[in-house]
């Protein structure tokens, strides 16, 4: 979802406004399992901004500058079932980053990446950030910078539509079927039925 306004294109074009970008995540804190959530954007101070959630739902929610917030990679436009990924990279001296990769478990936790338009002379938004990006965190890298250089935390970021892609687990067993179903025993031969020999049109026919 990447649609704005035709006035907010207008003054975009204009050059009345300039792009923001804003990162939620919800995770879970590793000692207790309480939910975690906070919002990171690229500038400066704390907003309280309007963005369209994940269920298309407007939402005010507080976000965090003060530089945390890295550069976010580029965010494939995909159709069909083919999974999205993006990586977020975030500032490794923060407070607030580093409690969230260190005390947090932030693997599979869900992720929303939005951009928004600032008019810098109000500060304000003329209307909620849109959704680029929505999926979970694949994986979290801390990138140890050599001496004199910058370091990050890295999130490897896969949308929902991965999760379309993955292998069942579930197999063709009897025990299999009965823990979707106590009472399914559809594949109780399974295990046997390979070995079964039957003679056609004999009084030696298998009956179950």
């Amino acid at each position: 979802m990447r649609e704005l306004s035709a006035a907010t294109q207008r003054r975009l074009e204009a050059g009345e406004l300039v792009a923001r970008d804003f990162v939620w995540i919800g995770a879970r804190r590793r000692t207790t399992g309480a939910r975690a959530e906070r919002g990171w954007w690229n500038d400066v101070g704390t907003i309280d901004a309007q963005i369209i959630d994940e269920t298309n739902t407007v939402r005010t929610r507080t976000f965090v500058g003060q530089g945390d917030l890295g550069q976010i990679g580029a965010v494939p436009l995909v159709s069909g079932f083919v999974a999205q990924e993006v990586t977020v990279r975030l500032s490794m001296v923060s407070v607030a980053v580093e409690e969230a990769v260190r005390e947090w478990d932030v693997r599979r936790a869900p992720i929303l990446i939005c951009r928004g338009f600032l008019d810098p002379n109000s500060h304000l938004m003329p209307e909620p950030a849109v959704r680029r990006f929505f999926g979970f965190v694949d994986n979290a890298e801390i990138d140890t910078p050599a001496e004199g250089q910058d370091g990050a935390v890295s999130l490897h970021c896969a949308s929902l539509s991965q999760e379309l892609l993955r292998s069942s687990t579930a197999k063709r067993s009897d025990a299999d079927q009965r823990r979707r179903a106590s009472g399914d025993r559809f594949y109780q031969h399974t295990a046997v039925v390979g070995d079964w020999e039957v003679e056609w049109g004999s009084e030696d026919n298998f009956t179950a």
